[in-house]
């Protein structure tokens, strides 16, 4: 099978928005199989910047874009951005996007719930960003969710508004918020019916078409591992599974949908809200990773917090990921540093450990053990061969590859779609 899976192998940030950009141009498909608007992706084609949260990066590259069942959206969002791309000269058309039918919706009293729980977490708070993304999830393994095929059934609008209403009202007047009436959320979803069905379709039977003929199709994560809902620092993690594993469930395809996944992961590290974050520096080298690699959310404009390579965190999301190898990016922004750091393990209350303890308290105890590597003064920026680096990178390239248990396969050295070191083709493989 020549599908492709990228998912990211740290804290979601890798920039994998270039990657999937420079391998959407070799698909046919690019899916979308979990999350919501809450992930962004920047792509740099040209002169062109594009941000995208809920599209697929193939609208781009003008290819078939599927969402699928896994991920939650926003219509609201969804129409934002679409308009938002057409302004810069893409046309995006029911024949070019795809919604599965029973994607579940975010609604207003979604991003209302979330926003007033995180407000009432105080210190404790997680980090949303306030978007609705788990509120719907919930009522998706509730079996309360409005799902796109609703909105061509107003008998069932009708009676799932009023269960979905009698728990989330419930919870708004706890927290002290003020409460949604079912007029105004009904009025929200037959004005904006009309305008997102025409994506609508059934899109399991779309890609299995495609299957059968051999077509190549991209599956683009959001996120990334360690703030998957199983296997990230639970409870600051999203609200859906992250892994490639997820490829085929939020697709409606099969288990072996995947095909070759590739971990995007960057050469240093960054992490955007809160929880623990053992390589995180408070340092003028932290603050000189965040200016030299831009490190802003693309959706939120929050500033991330940035550290060492973490080689214990991208380790396990190998693992647990099934990531076959790995695309290092953002490389130039170690340039010219004397040194580098890489955690190689943990000290959790005078032991050593070579693994992420689950527990919270746990986590935010465990130091960092660091091996130094020399840097270098060369610049890597812009290099499209293996033989324009500098010797001490490759040095570091190789090490990471040691510690993480998987080669890397692609190499990315600019946000410039061509600015990029190919070892191994994913579709090829």
């Amino acid at each position: 099978m020549s599908n492709v899976t990228v998912i990211g192998a740290q804290w979601g940030d890798e920039g994998k928005g270039k990657i999937v950009d420079w391998l959407a141009s070799r698909a046919d498909i690019v899916v979308r199989f979990q999350g919501g608007h809450n992930a962004g992706h920047t792509l740099v084609v040209g002169n062109q910047v594009y941000k995208l949260s809920l599209l697929p990066s193939g609208v781009v590259n003008n290819k078939l874009g599927i969402i699928g069942n896994g991920v939650v959206v926003d219509p609201q969002a969804l129409l934002a951005e679409i308009g938002r791309i057409q302004e810069q000269g893409l046309e995006v058309t029911p024949d070019t996007l795809k919604i599965a039918e029973n994607a579940p919706l975010i609604l207003p009293v979604h991003g209302a719930l979330d926003r007033a729980r995180e407000a009432a977490r105080g210190d404790r708070k997680i980090g949303t960003t306030g978007r609705g993304i788990g509120p719907a999830y919930e009522d998706k393994v509730a079996r309360r969710a409005i799902r796109l095929c609703d909105l061509a059934e107003p008998e069932t609008l009708d009676w799932k508004l009023d269960e979905l209403l009698l728990h989330h009202n419930t919870l708004l007047a706890g927290l002290g918020a003020p409460v949604f009436t079912k007029e105004e959320l009904l009025k929200f979803l037959t004005d904006i019916a009309p305008k997102v069905l025409p994506y609508m379709a059934p899109t399991w039977d779309i890609l299995d078409d495609a299957r059968r003929a051999g077509r190549r199709i991209l599956f683009e994560g959001a996120q990334a591992v360690m703030l998957d809902v199983d296997h990230g620092t639970y409870p600051f993690v999203t609200s859906s599974n992250t892994v490639a594993a997820n490829a085929g469930t939020g697709s409606g395809m099969g288990p072996t949908a995947a095909g070759f996944v590739l971990g995007i992961a960057k050469a240093y590290c960054t992490r955007v809200g809160e929880g623990p974050f053992p390589t995180e520096l408070h340092d003028e080298t932290g603050r000189r990773l965040g200016e030299r690699g831009h490190e802003f959310g693309t959706n939120t404009g929050r500033p991330r917090r940035c550290g060492w390579v973490d080689s214990v965190l991208v380790r396990h999301a190998v693992r647990v990921g099934g990531v076959n190898g790995l695309a290092l990016t953002k490389l130039d922004v170690l340039d010219g540093l004397d040194e580098i750091r890489i955690c190689v393990g943990y000290e959790l209350d005078g032991q050593k450990i070579e693994r992420f303890p689950s527990a919270p308290a746990a986590q935010q105890r465990v130091r960092p053990v660091y091996e130094t590597l020399e840097g270098w003064k060369e610049t890597t920026h812009g290099a499209r061969r293996w033989a324009d680096l500098p010797a001490q990178a490759i040095k570091y390239v190789r090490r990471i590859e040691e510690l993480v248990g998987a080669p890397v396969t692609l190499l990315s050295t600019s946000p410039d779609r061509d600015d990029t070191i190919l070892m191994r083709d994913p579709f090829e493989d």
